[in-house]
């Protein structure tokens, strides 16, 4: 499930919207005052979202030609607490717990995939693509709930044949989706709307300040989860 930009690379699709944007969305429920997102009963508050992208902030500035800009930054960290959420409620609903050692590992995993990708290090590659240093065990726990999930799926071997991996990338997408599904994700129009391609939060299509005429529809590919 990579879904990490690679070195000078723009993290793709992220960025804010406008406050009056969500009257051009049918599915744009309300939010509660204070709340960046809402992912079941969880509740993303815009303090606690400050408070990460500061911290992002203050991890990147050793760092040059990040492939993330400072304003990207908020929807990125967003998107990673949505992620992170959605993964969790698979793991439950499949019965998977992990370790702290397991979700070390899976954070020592990704040293090969940092590599893939050109970056110096692990810890380089997370911040270039939105995730601050607090929340880096939450990374290894994503990654651990994946590779159990996995295993689970395969008869407790690790996928190696391409049918295998196949056969574990629809299940987890499936899986992904109806955990996104059940917890009724809502996000602020602060921010945008969330594509469930990817789990990303992206900007909102404005569509007032339009020159007159026939309105181009905003698109609504990735609007709802798709299953």
């Amino acid at each position: 499930m990579a879904l990490f930009a690679k070195k000078g690379r723009r993290v793709a699709a992220l960025g804010a919207a406008g406050l009056g944007a969500c009257a051009v969305l049918a599915a744009c429920g309300p939010v509660q005052a204070g709340a960046a997102a809402i992912v079941g009963d969880q509740r993303i508050t815009v303090s606690s979202l400050d408070t990460q992208v500061s911290n992002l902030q203050a991890a990147a500035k050793p760092y040059s030609q990040l492939p993330i800009t400072t304003a990207q930054m908020p929807t990125a960290v967003l998107s990673w607490l949505i992620r992170f959420a959605v993964m969790d409620q698979v793991a439950a609903t499949n019965g998977i717990t992990v370790s702290q050692s397991e979700a070390e590992a899976g954070l020592s995993s990704l040293k090969s995939v940092a590599q893939h990708y050109g970056f110096a290090s692990t810890t380089e590659l997370l911040i270039a693509n939105g995730i601050p240093p607090q929340l880096f065990p939450e990374v290894g726990q994503w990654e651990a709930q994946q590779t159990a999930y996995a295993l689970k799926l395969n008869n407790g071997k690790t996928p190696s044949t391409t049918a295998e991996q196949n056969a574990f990338t629809t299940a987890i997408t499936k899986s992904q989706c109806q955990a996104a599904k059940s917890l009724n994700i809502k996000v602020s129009p602060q921010f945008g709307r969330l594509d469930y391609t990817h789990y990303t939060v992206v900007a909102t299509p404005n569509t007032l300040s339009q020159p007159a005429g026939k309105p181009t529809p905003a698109s609504t590919t990735g609007l709802a989860p798709a299953c």
